[in-house]
């Protein structure tokens, strides 16, 4: 004979599946709208942790060097070697600039010395082909992103040139990625290992040579301190130093804007969700009250009822965290497979998973508690709330709307805390979805207006083998070329020489390239310079002092007149006229950056210019990097709208079960069924209509700030973000109060079909 126990659990178990198939679309729903929230928080934690970053896996697996010294000389190693704090030293190894020869046109290369076999510091990782061989002094291996940029494959042979002018033909012999260089073209020249009687053959002269020495330390928290220490060991020899840092921000690109996003939209749509599942919950009691109280009356405790509702509710909420689970899994392993090398870490998983966890088992517990106190009287019908007029309704009489739409506007908010629930339910997730058309018009921005991101010259050229001045000419005589703005870019060690920072001379003082001033002015003499957030807060300045840092060995000093939009190196770039620059440094020009006229065609414009022998790059807009924001924006979009709809379909249920007695006596009194419809309509799409509107605002408000924010903690600068265009919200708008009115036309018109005997009873 079966225990007591055992039976009122299977009652128990008989009772949550037959409500679940009752509502069977409801169910799915929560499930989906839970599942969407996970998959957001889960993708945002691993695109904030750097698991997207290509750096934190290529620099583990290559054991990388945390700092690079550049020097003309030989360092002494055991100096450095003897360093508090120093683990290893990569090199030191030979490098040599060249220029590789593609299609006509000379592209920068660097030459690195490697050794014969994989070193063990600092070592790339082998993707394709072989390694270096001394059998084959002619074959380098090539790192992976330049040589995609070149169409380079193992055996590939290509043309190089020395500084010398003299030409020697090398092949690719394998592809690789390091931890300690950049991708191309962010990270340019691009780079090669060689033999180095092979770097030795193409660059024979030992001046036109530097030497490149990694650290790799035993804590990356003493970089700074090392550095310090390395270059007073050194006693001057350094030229330059890059560290892990660098290679890092190079590498992120925009991965951590598009992760506060995510994480941005997945808070808020976590809160809506638990409102969605309270207000779900809830609904669900009220409108099983009969049966809550039969069930009472059958011998369930009022803890038995609360762990009944509890263990539905929470089913479906916990299914919802498996399913992003492996939604987000299946998100980072496949649709982010370019850029995530990394899972995200066991702990940020756990917390996210066991924090939806809780939030939804409190979301569903406090409507539960409720249900387990209803009391045993099946027989007790389900009365409709009291309560006054609102003053919406009391509106709806003195303008005398049709009595249909009074009323529903009494009805909407009769109940006030499923109410109030409902247009926060609604209300957070038209707020986040503002919020996201604002980042696709601060997107639309950048592509109709790259001078306000510094890309005013849509097109680099480098002299070549021509002079500086033969290159102007040529370039000047391009029909779609309004100005060519002589440049040079540096490194340039900071106060302290702890790090390297990106020196831009482009302009001259005079004529000073366009950058996009957003605080001060912009440089108008000698000395002055203008820099970009990151740099501002890497030193600690502000507009108006004077920074103190080496170029090429030669101190230089400036004055900073103003803040620009910079989206490179995160922000830490100074930019001034080329004329600031010490003579070795600015003459010849480097390069020249050319501005076309309104709707030219850049890519027509290069090919002119290469056919003319000239080498010639085309700006990346920072737009084109963050393409993939855009169909995260539609995905949130739609999740957001799950937990929008989830809501309204409570409050459609909600308001059909507090007025099944009305809707006989209304039609006894001859209202149709179409003006029951618009009763019921009513009253759900005026909670909607206030929550869309309220939402709408918000967003709009506050989309521009909070991209702002971001830009100014990425090094960007603020000043970037973009309020959705009024075009774009109220075509927002309108999309979702027409979905929510027809989210309500389903319960409305099974009301409206039902018969006055089978409604009243």
């Amino acid at each position: 004979m079966a225990s007591p126990m055992g039976v009122w659990r299977g009652a128990e178990g008989r009772w949550i599946r037959a409500d679940l198939r009752a509502r069977r679309g409801q169910a799915l729903l929560t499930v989906l709208t839970v599942a969407g929230i996970v998959a957001a928080l889960i993708a945002a934690a691993t695109l904030l942790e750097d698991g997207t970053n290509p750096w934190r896996g290529l620099f583990e697996r290559g054991r990388g060097a945390h700092i690079w010294l550049h020097t003309k000389a030989v360092p002494d190693v055991s100096a450095l070697k003897s360093l508090d704090g120093v683990g290893d030293v990569a090199g030191p190894y030979h490098s040599a600039p060249a220029a590789l020869v593609d299609g006509g046109r000379k592209v920068p290369i660097s030459l690195q010395e490697a050794p014969a076999a994989l070193p063990t510091v600092a070592r790339p990782l082998l993707r394709e082909g072989r390694w270096l061989d001394v059998r084959r002094p002619e074959g380098v291996v090539v790192e992976r992103s330049f040589a995609r940029a070149l169409g380079l494959r193992p055996g590939s042979p290509f043309t190089v040139t020395g500084l010398n002018g003299a030409t020697h033909t090398l092949t690719v012999a394998g592809l690789a990625d390091s931890g300690d260089h950049g991708f191309y073209p962010e990270w340019a020249p691009g780079l090669a290992w060689t033999l180095g009687q092979t770097l030795t053959t193409v660059e024979p002269a030992p001046g036109r040579t530097e030497t490149v020495t990694g650290l790799r330390l035993s804590d990356p928290a003493l970089t700074d301190l090392i550095v310090q220490r390395a270059v007073s060991t050194l006693r001057g020899q350094v030229q330059r130093v890059t560290t892990w840092r660098e290679v890092r921000a190079a590498m992120e690109l925009d991965n951590r804007l598009l992760g506060l996003l995510l994480g941005l939209f997945g808070v808020a749509g976590l809160v809506a969700a638990a409102l969605a599942l309270a207000n779900v919950a809830g609904g669900r009691v009220l409108t099983q009250l009969r049966d809550l109280a039969t069930l009472k009356s059958l011998g369930f405790t009022r803890g038995q009822v609360t762990r009944v509702l509890l263990v539905e509710h929470g089913a479906l909420g916990l299914a919802g965290v498996a399913l992003g689970v492996v939604a987000a899994w299946l998100i980072t392993a496949y649709a982010l497979r370019e850029t995530v090398v990394v899972p995200l870490s066991p702990g940020p998983h756990l917390a996210i998973i066991a924090g939806t966890v809780v939030v939804v088992l409190v979301a569903v517990w406090l409507p539960a508690r409720r249900g387990g106190r209803t009391p045993p009287l099946p027989a007790a019908p389900a009365a409709p709330p009291r309560g006054r007029l609102s003053r919406l309704a009391r509106l709806a009489l003195l303008v005398r709307l049709p009595p249909a739409l009074v009323l529903g506007a009494r009805d909407a908010f009769t109940r006030r805390t499923p109410a109030l629930l409902t247009v926060c339910g609604v209300a957070i997730p038209m707020m986040m979805i503002s919020v996201g058309l604002g980042c696709w018009a601060t997107l639309d921005d950048f592509i109709r207006h790259p001078e306000s991101v510094g890309q005013a010259a849509a097109l680099t050229v480098r002299p070549g083998d021509l002079t500086a001045k033969e290159t102007r000419v040529r370039v000047m005589a391009e029909r779609d070329v309004v100005a060519a703005y002589p440049g040079a870019e540096l490194d340039a060690l900071v106060p302290g020489q702890t790090r390297t920072v990106r020196t831009r001379a482009l302009g001259t003082s005079a004529d000073p390239y366009p950058f996009p001033v957003a605080e001060g002015r912009m440089f108008r003499d000698r000395g002055e310079a203008v820099a970009g957030q990151g740099l501002l807060d890497l030193l600690g300045a502000r507009i108006g002092d004077r920074i103190r840092i080496t170029v090429g060995g030669t101190p230089l000093i400036v004055r900073i007149v103003g803040r620009v939009i910079e989206p490179e190196q995160d922000g830490e770039v100074l930019s001034l006229g080329i004329d600031s620059l010490a003579a070795k440094d600015a003459v010849p020009p480097r390069f020249y950056a050319l501005v076309l006229r309104p709707g030219a065609d850049p890519g027509e414009a290069r090919a002119r210019l290469q056919a003319q022998s000239l080498e010639v790059a085309q700006a990346v807009n920072p737009a084109d990097r963050l393409a993939v924001i855009r169909v995260i924006i539609v995905a949130l979009v739609v999740v957001l709208a799950l937990i929008g709809l989830a809501n309204l379909l409570t409050a459609g249920a909600l308001g059909l079960r507090d007025h099944v007695l009305d809707l006989a006596v209304l039609k006894a009194m001859g209202l149709t069924p179409r003006q029951v419809m618009a009763t019921l309509v009513t009253g759900t799409g005026l909670l909607a209509v206030v929550g869309v509107l309220a939402g709408a605002c918000a967003g709009a408000l506050w989309s521009r700030a909070l991209i702002d924010m971001e830009g100014r903690h990425s090094g960007v600068g603020a000043g970037i973000g973009r309020a959705p265009t009024p075009g774009m919200l109220a075509a927002a708008i309108g999309i979702a109060i027409g979905a929510a009115l027809l989210v309500a036309l389903i319960p409305a018109r099974r009301a409206a079909r039902a018969r006055i005997p089978v409604t009243a009873r």
